[in-house]
Parts: structure tokens; C-alpha cells; sequence
């Protein structure tokens, strides 16, 4: 590929995070509402996804040699597992360090919040390295398609699989630890396989099919909406154990509204 051209670059960027941070008004217009969170906390979060995508770069690459043992990146069904672990624990150890074991972190609904911020810092810049090559070929209309695309699946699959993992944190915010600790590592399971059988489809469908992939995810996308609504409804205890540290603290009495 022909060097980069800082215009090319800052377009890529500017194609990469903008749209993203639509998704991210959008959330934290719907969802953080009654008390929302420090917004120095959720730009932070935000840079931590960014930074697990460049993470994630290298360690994919390194993980597709080990598999296909010839440089490759054909993609088989293993190895589309482990990217997406790959990509779901890079998420969730960034905003686990940035966010999770912060004061801030005390209603259930915040472990979405953060969870969906840390995902749209990592698509805003998966985004943008994807329209790199296209931009520098001067290709603007396989760019404009591309970002659009990128915008209205893998952005959302980003979004789908780390709510997941929120609503996991979210529904067990008050239960014992060991409780918490297992349904963290269901929850992250589960937000593995759903990136990658997202991937393994979209990669195989032809036609129509193509487009009922995006439908699917849409639909889960809903299905987190809905539970959203039912966590900032959970009744606040009197006390409850920090999920990280152990330290009791008293929520405030905001999950009622």
C-alpha cells in the first residue's frame, strides 16, 4: 500500500469517529439521562477503546500466523474466534482499568454506559483504519459505501457484544462476588460467540441473506434497549459490595425514576 498522506489520515479519522460518536450521543442520550456520568471519564473510556484497537492490531496478526502457519489471513472459523476474544477482552480489560474500579461505577445502568463507550472508541478507529486504503486510492464512493456499511454492522456489533457484557455486570450488580465473576465470564462468552458467528455470516451470505444478518443484529440491539429499561428500574439496595474491590458503598436512590 502507497504511504499515507496525513490528509488521508485525518479523513479516515474524521470517517472513523464521527459516525461512531453518533451511536455514542444516541446512547448515553437514552441511557444516562438522570445522573449521567463525568464527561472527562467517557472521553477517557472512549481513548481506552481506541487504544484497544491498536492493541488488537498486532495480536490478531501474531494469532493468524500461529494459526494458519503461513502469514495468511484466511479466515477460518478458529481464527474468527480468537479475534473476537481477542477484540471482547482487550474492551473489557481497558474499560475494567479506566472505569470499573472507579467511584463512578455505582448503578448498574454504568456498567452499560461504560461497556458501550469503550466499543465505540473501538469501532470509531477500526473504522477509520479500514477506510484508509480506499481513501488512498482515491475510491471516495467504495469509501462513502464502506463507511456506511461499517457504520451500520460492525460498529453495532462492537456495541451488541460489549453490552452483553454490561448487562451481565448490570443484572448481577448486587449479588455475592463469585455470582458476579460468573456471569462476567458467561456474559463474555457469549459476546465472543455472537461476534463471531456475526463475522462467519456475513462472510458466507449472498444476497438477500446479507441483509438479513444486519436485521439479526438490529433486532439484538432492541433486545438491549428493552433490558436497559428494566436495569434503571432495579431497586436500589441499601448497600452493596463494590464489584471490584470489595468495598462497601451506599448507591444513591436514583434506579426508581
Amino acid at each position: 500500500m502507497p504511504d499515507v498522506t496525513p490528509t488521508t489520515l485525518f479523513f479516515a479519522l474524521l470517517g472513523g469517529i464521527l459516525p461512531a460518536n453518533l451511536w455514542l450521543w444516541f446512547w448515553l442520550k437514552e441511557e444516562d439521562k438522570s445522573h449521567p456520568e463525568p464527561r472527562s471519564l467517557l472521553m477517557l473510556s472512549f481513548l481506552a477503546g481506541m487504544l484497544a484497537t491498536a492493541l488488537a492490531l498486532p495480536i490478531e496478526k501474531w494469532i493468524a500466523v500461529m494459526v494458519n502457519g503461513n502469514g495468511t489471513l484466511e479466515t477460518t472459523p478458529l481464527l474468527l474466534t480468537l479475534w473476537a476474544a481477542t477484540e471482547e477482552l482487550l474492551k473489557f480489560a481497558a474499560i475494567s482499568f479506566v472505569a470499573l474500579r472507579t467511584k463512578y461505577f455505582h448503578h448498574p445502568i454504568d456498567a452499560i454506559i461504560f461497556l458501550m463507550t469503550v466499543a465505540v472508541g473501538f469501532a470509531a478507529l477500526e473504522n477509520a483504519m479500514f477506510l484508509i486504503s480506499p481513501l488512498n486510492a482515491g475510491h471516495m464512493f467504495q469509501t462513502i459505501v464502506l463507511g456506511n456499511y461499517r457504520f451500520i454492522g460492525a460498529t453495532v456489533l462492537h456495541i451488541a457484544a460489549s453490552g452483553t457484557i454490561g448487562i451481565g455486570l448490570a443484572l448481577t450488580f448486587y449479588s455475592e462476588r463469585r455470582l458476579r465473576y460468573i456471569a462476567t465470564m458467561l456474559a463474555v462468552i457469549l459476546a465472543v460467540a455472537l461476534h463471531t458467528t456475526f463475522n462467519f455470516l456475513i462472510i458466507k451470505s449472498e444476497g438477500v441473506y446479507f441483509y438479513y444478518v444486519f436485521l439479526c443484529l438490529w433486532l439484538f440491539i432492541l433486545a438491549i434497549l428493552l433490558t436497559c429499561e428494566k436495569i434503571k428500574r432495579m431497586a436500589p439496595r441499601s448497600h452493596v459490595e463494590y464489584p471490584f474491590t470489595g468495598q462497601i458503598i451506599k448507591p444513591h436512590n436514583i434506579l426508581l425514576s
